[in-house]
């Protein structure tokens, strides 16, 4: 774990070894957490012995699915017999290198079934369902992607983290959240959710992904740091803030980093507002393995210091001059630099930690593998 306390070398050559006493699973879930999902279905990305799992201190599984009358799909989208045996051997090499390790539940595409599980009526063979799981996977904790999680949806999703929390106190409950449009902090960032903050022991930010192409819009970044303006609505620190002043406790919130990135066509820097932008590519095209491969020309590489983050931008919109498979005239992305400012503006807030969607797309192959992207986080962090 990233804090774990080391005796002074001074003072323990010359007294006997400390005796530690294991951590409870609650003083666990109150250290700070740098945690990487991994998914089933990029699991040809990511040899579990390339890992460097020094970088992090838990791992999300991604991820079974709920149905609407309580039960689940386990398939961790593999199959029903491959995708149970990948997820147990992450678990096992997750626990070998002293990482907690929990369970996804949800995800894009599952609201509905989402609502369905959590109702009176199915609530206990859904609760049966996941503390069942949780056992035979050996999972310390459930992550509930309960995605959008609509104003509407608190009641019941309040009552399911109760109930997992009442049946299994020792769980550690993690919920993901989307990020926040500054022009409607209140649409994300609603003081009710406040309630759900003293059930869940972790609550995530969704930072990433963050730029968009709808009327209105300039070209952004996927993850600025900060910058964020009436046409460029979106930035870490605008998403963090408008949470905290929502009344989540700066402990139990956790800041989101992707490790991919968007690719534009129509304009070739941000803060552009031609007519018929938009956004071709992102979450897995737009991997930083992919574009490292691919797109990083260092020629047309570009720092953005109001927002803390890089980008490529074509020399001009030919089609001649684009980047890439994807064609994009625009690449936004975050390396190795930032996200270490992301990292140290995590720590310097005191927020209780950092995920990684997702630990693959940023896993090098070749010569071993190595995670630069993790190795920044964490030497920040």
């Amino acid at each position: 774990m990233l804090l774990a306390q080391t005796p002074d070398l001074a003072a323990s050559s010359q007294q006997p070894a400390l005796q530690r006493t294991p951590l409870s699973a609650s003083q666990k879930a109150a250290q700070r957490w740098l945690t990487g999902y991994v998914a089933g279905y990029e699991r040809d990305l990511l040899p579990l012995g390339e890992l460097d799992w020094s970088t992090m201190t838990d791992v999300t599984v991604a991820r079974v699915v709920p149905l609407p009358d309580g039960r689940l799909d386990a398939t961790f989208d593999i199959d029903p017999v491959g995708g149970p045996l990948w997820a147990a051997a992450v678990v096992r090499a997750a626990h070998a290198h002293g990482l907690r390790a929990a369970l996804m539940v949800g995800g894009a595409g599952t609201h509905d079934a989402f609502v369905a599980a959590a109702k009176p009526a199915h609530q206990g063979a859904f609760v049966a369902a996941l503390l069942n799981l949780a056992t035979k996977g050996g999972f310390d904790g459930v992550d509930l992607d309960w995605e959008p999680l609509e104003r509407a949806d608190e009641p019941g999703l309040l009552a399911l983290a109760q109930r997992l929390k009442r049946e299994r106190p020792g769980l550690t409950l993690s919920l993901p959240l989307g990020y926040v449009n500054a022009n409607f902090p209140s649409e994300e960032a609603r003081p009710s959710l406040a309630k759900l903050a003293r059930v869940f022991d972790r609550i995530n930010i969704m930072s990433y992904d963050m730029a968009g192409d709808d009327e209105g819009w300039a070209s952004w970044h996927s993850a600025a740091l900060r910058g964020d303006t009436e046409s460029t609505p979106t930035s870490v620190q605008s998403s963090v803030n408008a949470y905290l002043a929502a009344g989540i406790p700066a402990r139990k919130l956790g800041l989101g980093v992707g490790f991919f990135g968007q690719c534009f066509q129509g304009v070739s820097a941000p803060r552009q507002t031609p007519a018929g932008f938009h956004i071709v590519a992102s979450d897995g095209d737009m991997s930083y393995a992919n574009i490292v491969r691919d797109y990083l020309k260092p020629v047309l590489r570009h720092w953005d210091a109001v927002a803390g983050v890089p980008y490529l931008g074509a020399l001009n919109l030919s089609s001649q001059a684009r980047l890439g498979p994807k064609k994009c005239s625009y690449v936004s992305y975050d390396d190795e630099r930032s996200v270490a400012l992301k990292a140290e503006y995590a720590r310097q807030h005191g927020l209780g930690g950092m995920i990684v969607w997702t630990v693959a797309q940023g896993h090098l192959s070749g010569s071993g593998g190595h995670d630069p992207l993790l190795k920044a986080m964490r030497a920040k962090f």
